[in-house]
């Protein structure tokens, strides 16, 4: 936690460690971080990104698939670095060009910037930078996870392999999230709605902005507390459709991950 929360603390009453004001001051910090940083993550959804961070009920290393220039990075390094919430692992191999990838106009890498934006926001020792593909670091991924956050190939077979592959880590109450699954890449989209909103291994799930998330919930997923009930189609059959209610995450998250209005 930085020196300056340290002596807000020492002079305020007791709170408890996570008490939502206090996340809430530190996500205002982090996105003054993030929107210094090279990227295409709104501030809508940087906000949502830090905050299910934060407040991801469990224990383990938080993974980013897919960093680019660090924009998401640098946010996530911050208020988990912030809160004492785990180890940040960073893969990307950080070439260019690629399929779903931003143009980087004539360079080959995106690594140098990515770097650099670290230093600048003073989150470079926060975070296991690894520079290869997902499925690399796949084969040799042993640790638990309590926040993924896919952001690499939005291609169907890219993003499904990123959840096949490091699903079996995520422990009881991780939040995955995906960019760009509404809006860009039909891929991704497919992906969310298959692999994670019609598995029972997830519980509350929803959107903001182009981000897909969901809380990894193996135990109680199935539970009709998340889902909206039967709803026939035009053959008569039933289907059930999950909700987006929040249960372990407090609903004032969303308040959070909202962008200050302009004047």
């Amino acid at each position: 936690m930085s020196r300056s929360h340290r002596r807000v603390e020492a002079g305020s009453p007791r709170k408890p460690r996570r008490d939502l004001d206090h996340i809430s001051a530190i996500i205002d910090q982090g996105w003054r971080r993030v929107s210094s940083t090279t990227g295409y993550l709104s501030e809508r959804e940087a906000r949502f990104v830090m905050a299910a961070a934060a407040l991801a009920p469990a224990q383990g290393k938080n993974l980013e698939i897919g960093s680019f220039k660090g924009r998401s990075t640098v946010g996530i390094a911050y208020v988990t670095r912030e809160l004492g919430l785990g180890t940040v692992v960073a893969v990307d191999p950080h070439t260019s060009p690629a399929s779903t990838d931003p143009d980087l106009k004539g360079k080959t890498t995106s690594y140098e910037d990515f770097v650099a934006n670290l230093e600048a926001a003073g989150v470079l020792e926060r975070i296991e930078i690894k520079r290869v593909y997902s499925h690399e670091l796949a084969r040799e991924w042993k640790d638990s996870i309590r926040f993924l956050w896919i952001d690499g190939d939005h291609t169907y077979k890219g993003a499904k392999a990123d959840i096949d592959m490091f699903k079996p880590y995520l422990v009881d109450g991780a939040i995955v999230a995906m960019h760009d699954v509404l809006g860009t890449f039909e891929g991704a989209l497919r992906v969310f709605v298959e692999e994670i909103l019609d598995s029972d291994d997830f519980g509350p799930a929803g959107f903001t902005g182009s981000i897909g998330w969901a809380q990894y919930r193996p135990r109680d997923g199935k539970s009709t507390r998340f889902r909206a009930g039967p709803a026939a189609d035009s053959s008569g059959a039933t289907g059930r459709s999950r909700t987006a209610r929040l249960e372990q995450i407090p609903l004032q998250v969303l308040a959070a991950t909202r962008a200050p209005r302009r004047r």
